[in-house]
């Protein structure tokens, strides 16, 4: 079985070698990042609210959920 952990390490891997916590802290930057992981079809914002640490989380179409962490990098939500 493989956890959310592990998915998203193999899914934050851009052709051009950059990683998830390497792009520019915009929504724009993490939309195109996963859509060009995700063979280029779209993926998009379906919902994004603040959890109880105030951080502002993203739910995309990928069916993860994506965060800024305290350096103001993404990275995906883990539970």
């Amino acid at each position: 079985m493989v956890t959310l952990l592990e998915m998203s390490h193999a899914f934050v891997k851009d052709e051009d070698g950059q990683t998830l916590s390497e792009i520019t802290p915009t929504m724009a930057a993490l939309v195109q990042f996963l859509t060009m992981g995700n063979n280029g079809v779209r993926v998009y914002e379906r919902k994004n609210y603040r959890d109880v640490k105030g951080r502002t989380i993203h739910e995309m179409s990928d069916g993860l959920s994506y965060t800024k962490d305290e350096g103001g990098r993404w990275t995906v939500l883990t539970l």
